[in-house]
């Protein structure tokens, strides 16, 4: 018995055009699920990749925080009958110190990052209740779900929130055989930390704190994101588990 087999089913990810998004939907891939991917824009690389793996790649184009959640899942499900995972990766970050941080930036960053993200797990949990089927949600958070971090206040609140809203759906939705958990990524190579990377002060000070001596890779998220969403982590709710190099433990 493999209790990481993924066979069989279908998990949406959204945010997965490339990044870690794209290393996400390719690990649960590589298990053996088909992949449903949400994305603002062309998904094609991933589409490719996806089906060199022997697996199904289904494209949803869709602007989380415009189309509505209902639609997304709606959509895909007329392609696929159904959905057992989700994975809420898609998020967005705006830099600028407390003092001079625009409501529109705020509005920008907690719109997709935490309320795109808990309404699109409402809608894939009524179809998973409705199915009576188990599933699994996976919240992509941050290290900064733990801690302040600087000149990202929306980013931190929203992934603040999403750390606190991972716990209440395990909660809540544990006796319908669903478990929602979370991965905190720590300082990881993406297009999001490009101006940190390209800082050479700043990228000193944060290489200088992590234990593993460099930043994370998208391949590094994809053993956590199995074990998540397979039938291992059965018992396993309303957990974040941090994949930082041993960010947060220095």
């Amino acid at each position: 018995m493999n209790r990481f087999d993924l066979h069989g089913r279908v998990a949406m990810v959204t945010g997965c055009n490339k990044g870690l998004g794209q290393g996400l939907a390719l690990a649960l891939a590589e298990a053996g699920a088909d992949i449903v991917g949400v994305n603002r824009s062309n998904s094609d690389e991933t589409r490719e990749k996806v089906e060199a793996l022997g697996r199904r790649y289904v494209a949803v184009e869709a602007a989380l925080g415009r189309d509505t959640p209902e639609a997304i899942v709606a959509r895909a499900l007329e392609s696929t009958g159904r959905l057992d995972m989700l994975i809420n990766n898609a998020g967005t970050i705006r830099r600028a110190p407390a003092l001079t941080f625009t409501e529109e930036d705020w509005d920008a960053v907690v719109d997709v990052n935490l309320k795109a993200a808990f309404f699109l797990a409402q809608a894939v949990a009524r179809h998973l209740v409705e199915r009576g089927a188990p599933g699994r949600i996976v919240n992509v958070a941050s290290v900064l779900s733990f801690q302040g971090g600087i000149r990202v206040p929306a980013y931190t609140a929203s992934k603040s929130g999403l750390l606190g809203l991972t716990r209440l759906l395990a909660n809540e939705w544990a006796a319908h055989g669903i478990t929602v958990n979370a991965i905190a990524p720590g300082y990881m190579a993406t297009d999001n930390t490009q101006a940190l990377r390209e800082d050479a002060t700043r990228s000193a000070e944060i290489l200088g704190r992590i234990p593993a001596g460099r930043w994370g890779t998208p391949e590094d998220l994809a053993g956590a994101v199995i074990f998540l969403c397979s039938d291992a982590a059965a018992y396993v709710n309303g957990h974040a588990l941090a994949v930082d190099g041993g960010w947060l433990a220095r």
